[in-house]
This record gives C-alpha cells, sequence and structure tokens, in this order.
C-alpha cells in the first residue's frame, strides 16, 4: 500500500468512527417512535434502497460470477444479523453504559481472531496500545459511576457475543477484500439485512394486528431524517469505508478506530443534549487516541525494515544479471 492509500484509509477510518459515534444520538431519536426492529426494517431498507439506484442505472458495476457469494452470506449472518439482533436483545437485559463498554473490547476479540485465522501479528507495543484504548473507554464508563452487573448474566452474555459478531465480520471482511470489491461485499450484506429484518418485522406486525403501526413513524419528520442518517450515513457509507479500509488495512489495526466513536458520541450529547464534560472524559479520550495512534504506528518501522516479497524478488533478480 502506497503513502496515498495509506493516508486515504487512515481519514476514512476516522470519518467512520465520526459516523458510528453520531449515529447513537440518531438511535436515540428514532427509538422514540419505533421499535428496536422496526427502526432496523426502515434503517436498513434505506440503505439498500438507495444503493440500489447506481447499482440499478449501471453507475457501480458488481459481479458475483464464479466468486463465492455464500461466504457473504456468512459474513451478513454476522453483520448486520447478528451483531444488531444481538444488540437489540441484549440492551432490554442490560444497561446501554454497559453495552459500552463491553463494546470497547471488540479490537481485543478482532486482534485474537485475526491472528488465528489471517495469521496478522501484532507487535507487543501494538498490543498494550490496543489495551491503553479500551482501558481508555472503560475509565470514561466507571468514572461516570457506571459498571457491569454480573449477576445480570443474559443481558452481558449477549453483549459480549457482539463483540465477537463485528470482530468476525471484520477478520472475514479482511479475507474477503481480496475477491470482492467494497461495492459488491456492501450491497450484498445490506441486501440481506433489508430482506430479514423487513420480513421479520412486517411478518411481527401481521402476526399481532399491528400492520398500522409499522408505517406510523414515517409521519414523523424526525424519525424520516434519522432513519436516512442512520441508513444512508451510519449503514451504507460506514459499510463502503469499512470494506474499503479493511482491503487496505489490517482488522486488528481498522478495529482499533472504533473506539474513537466514544469520544464523538460524548462530543454529540454535549452539543445537542447538553450533556456535561469533565475532566475524566478529557483523560479518558487522550487515553484512546493514544492507543489508536499507538496500534497504527508502533508497527510499521517493523514493516517498513522488512522488505515486501515483489523488492526481494526484483533485488536477487538484478544481483543474478549482474553476477552473469
Amino acid at each position: 500500500m502506497n503513502r496515498k492509500e495509506l493516508r486515504l484509509s487512515y481519514s476514512f477510518a476516522v470519518l467512520n468512527a465520526v459516523i458510528i459515534g453520531l449515529s447513537f444520538l440518531f438511535a436515540k431519536v428514532a427509538l422514540e417512535h419505533a421499535g428496536p426492529l422496526d427502526t432496523l426494517a426502515f434503517r436498513f431498507a434505506a440503505s439498500f434502497l438507495v444503493m440500489s439506484v447506481p447499482v440499478a442505472l449501471g453507475w457501480v458495476k458488481l459481479s458475483y460470477r464464479g466468486k463465492p457469494w455464500y461466504k457473504v452470506l456468512l459474513l451478513a449472518s454476522m453483520y448486520p444479523l447478528s451483531f444488531f439482533t444481538l444488540q437489540a436483545y441484549g440492551l432490554q437485559h442490560a444497561t446501554s453504559a454497559e453495552g459500552g463498554i463491553l463494546y470497547a473490547f471488540t479490537p481485543v476479540v478482532t486482534m485474537i481472531i485475526a491472528a488465528v485465522f489471517l495469521k496478522e501479528s501484532t507487535s507487543v507495543l501494538q498490543k498494550l496500545s490496543i489495551f491503553l484504548s479500551v482501558f481508555g473507554v472503560v475509565f470514561i464508563f466507571a468514572m461516570k459511576g457506571s459498571g457491569i452487573d454480573w449477576s445480570n448474566l443474559t443481558g452481558i452474555s449477549l453483549l459480549l457475543l457482539t463483540c465477537f459478531a463485528f470482530a468476525g465480520y471484520t477478520v472475514l471482511a479482511r479475507s474477503l477484500s481480496k475477491q470482492f470489491s467494497p461495492a459488491e461485499l456492501t450491497y450484498l450484506t445490506l441486501g440481506v439485512g433489508f430482506v430479514v429484518f423487513i420480513a421479520v418485522s412486517f411478518s411481527g406486525h401481521a402476526a399481532g394486528g399491528t400492520l398500522d403501526r409499522f408505517f406510523a413513524p414515517l409521519s414523523s419528520t424526525p424519525f424520516v431524517l434519522s432513519i436516512l442518517f442512520l441508513g444512508v450515513v451510519s449503514s451504507l457509507v460506514t459499510a463502503l469505508l469499512a470494506n474499503y479500509i479493511l482491503s487496505k488495512m489490517e482488522a486488528s489495526k481498522m478495529s482499533v478506530f472504533a473506539n474513537l466513536s466514544t469520544i464523538v458520541s460524548m462530543g454529540a450529547g454535549a452539543m445537542f443534549l447538553g450533556e456535561e464534560l469533565t475532566m475524566y472524559h478529557l483523560i479518558g479520550s487522550v487515553l484512546i487516541i493514544a492507543g489508536v495512534i499507538g496500534t497504527n504506528r508502533l508497527g510499521r518501522k517493523k514493516a517498513a525494515e522488512s522488505p515486501s516479497d515483489e523488492s526481494r524478488v526484483k533485488k536477487s533478480m538484478k544481483a543474478s544479471v549482474i553476477k552473469n
């Protein structure tokens, strides 16, 4: 990866974290008008239908012929299906603070899974940087007086599984990026999310005789605007960004950027909801940022010192020509 692609990947990773951080604010607004499953149904309907327009017009070229598309279905089963389903039911049994604390451990899980399946190696300093970023998130929640109620095993277990679902998605997407373009991965996963969540939500209302409630939230302008942000920006754009980043960057490096979303959500809460920012928010934010920078920079020197396979071949050929 050249310097331009590296800078673009880092810029996209930060932008991705910013969008995810803002999505919590819009999700709160949407959930005031509809339940979790209905919100997910409209969210992925918006994302899939919007992307279908350039696909139908031929502006975005997709080709699944001869490719292991069934692996993309496995990818979609991890994210969005498993991730959002586990999160929705997990938060019914646990607090949002517990969800935030446990989600912060996703980079650690990703690092372990990436090492096993992708053979990604991280230096000791990179490992410490990942844990530093996680500690920054936990520190903020702990200082707010939030903690984890370990007696609530149902909620804790479901939220922990969201970490594994997203980590599995990140690692598998990194692997599939060699065979599929970011647009191909995004379109198929969003399509699966659209079909499944619409079917589940619609059938639930049909069985309960409440189909009129399914469309009722669409009369609310705040709900529609929130769904457009969650569907088009927070689902479609972030999926495209994530799939591009994973085609250029190791899964363990990319995943740690997710903790930056905690900083963005705090800033958004302070600006739009009047939530208070204190010194421990600042300290935690510094720890998170330091962890992200350390994870992505402390392993670069080693990588730069070891020539790539291509450069080694060229040097070998050059030496052979000189010798002859």
